[in-house]
Formats: C-alpha cells, structure tokens, sequence
C-alpha cells in the first residue's frame, strides 16, 4: 500500500515534469522522497503502530463468570512439505495467549470454552479452526471445551459467524484473543454482532527506527494501515446503510 502510494508520487512527479510544471512535478517527487524516508527509516510506522496498539498495551485482569469464552481469531494455516496443515508463524502469540487465558479460566473453577474462530482463508485444505484446534487439543485443551467457527474468511465473518456460537453456549463472559495490531477492528466487528468482549493482546508489533530505510518498515506500516482501512471502510459502509443491521452490545 505505501509502495502503491509511492509509485503514484513519482509517476505523478514524472508526468507533471513532462507537461512543464517544473514546481508542481518537484512537489511531488519530494513528497515521495519524504514519504520513503519517513516509512523505511521507521518513523511513519512507528507512529501508525503506538496508535494502533496502543490501547491494548497492558493485559487485563479478568473476573470470570460462570460460562465463559475466549474467542481465538485465526492468523491463516498452510500446507507443510510433509503434508500436515500448519498454523502460519503469526499465528504462536494468538494460540499461546489463548491458551493461558483458557488455563487461567480454569483455574478460576468455573464454566470456559475455547472458540477457534477461521476457515480456510489460504486455502491449504483445512480450515484454521479444524488446525487450531488439533494444535490446542495436543496442548491439553479437552476437545469438549473447544467451539470450532470454521467458516469465517475474513474478521466480518469471524464475529458474524461467532455470534450464534456463543448465544447458544450462553457465555457471559467473552475474551477476545488477537494481536494487538488487530484487535481495534476485531473489537468494532463484534460489538457490532452484539458480543461484548474483553480484548487481549497475542502478539506486538515495533517498527525498527535505522538511519537506513528497512525493508520491514515497509511491511509494518502496510499491515497498519490495513487496519485503518478497515475501520474506515467499516464506518462508511455503517453511514451508506450497508452493514447489516447492528445488534445491541451485549445482546448475545
């Protein structure tokens, strides 16, 4: 996205410079040089992460109820050599903090499920949470405390599909396992489906400030502002009436 943007500045630059606009044309290449800069030297993504995780910096203590969920969002499976389907790399932090959250609920003396929420959105042949939930089984997990969602192609879907999943199970606390980077979005979704959760973070993401532009930067403030498009997009399509019609926070 930010090489999109990038390539756009300098064409432009290019195009302004053919036709003339000598001051309008190095507007735009300087623009793209500060943009580089400022995107793989770090200090744009930096600035786009701190804002985006920020609220979910600490971990919340929880005080657990009688039923319970923690709701694990996949981050994407594939397709190993051998022929076993896998969980991607991003996906450890999100299954190792759902799992301690599910050992911790345990541990209270109550009601927990754990909900693996991902269908096969990188078509690897089996669905994130049929792959999920072997890997948590493996980790001690009883399979009669595990919901599997293995519908959901995307983060909509995720607290769509989720929703009847935990009405039906009556949960009446519901923990909502991402990373950090993702869960301002998750969080709009699924209040939006009427599910009042607890966000906790799986994973966190830095930039890496270098006097040299770092090819990670470019990455990071990519997957940021994926973010942000989301939300974006999720507010437009709420003021143009094409979200489905919301249910009232907590209404599970």
């Amino acid at each position: 996205m930010s090489m999109d943007v990038l390539i756009v500045l300098v064409l432009l630059g290019l195009a302004l410079r053919a036709l003339k606009w000598r001051r309008m044309a190095a507007a735009a290449l300087w623009a793209a040089v500060l943009l580089f800069l400022a995107t793989g030297c770090g200090l744009l993504p930096t600035w786009l992460l701190n804002t985006l995780q920020g609220p979910y910096a600490q971990r919340p203590a929880i005080a657990w109820a009688p039923r319970n969920a923690i709701v694990l969002l996949g981050a994407g499976a594939v397709r190993a050599p051998d022929g076993t389907v896998k969980p991607t790399l991003y996906a450890n932090g999100r299954i190792n903090e759902a799992l301690a959250q599910y050992r911790d609920c345990k541990a209270s003396g109550n009601d927990c499920k754990l909900e693996v929420s991902g269908g096969d959105a990188l078509h690897s042949g089996e669905s994130e949470a049929a792959v999920y939930g072997a890997v948590l089984e493996h980790l001690g997990v009883p399979a009669a405390d595990l919901l599997l969602e293995p519908r959901s192609m995307n983060t909509w879907q995720n607290a769509q599909f989720s929703a009847p999943l935990l009405r039906d199970y009556g949960a009446q606390r519901v923990v909502l396992v991402s990373s950090a980077s993702h869960l301002r979005r998750a969080m709009l979704y699924f209040s939006h489906f009427g599910i009042e959760a607890t966000p906790v973070r799986g994973d966190w993401l830095t930039a890496r400030p270098d006097w040299w532009p770092q090819s990670w930067n470019f990455a990071m403030s990519d997957l940021a502002l994926h973010e942000y498009a989301g939300v974006l997009r999720y507010r437009l399509y709420n003021a143009m009436g094409w979200n489905v019609q919301a249910t009232r926070p907590g209404a599970l």
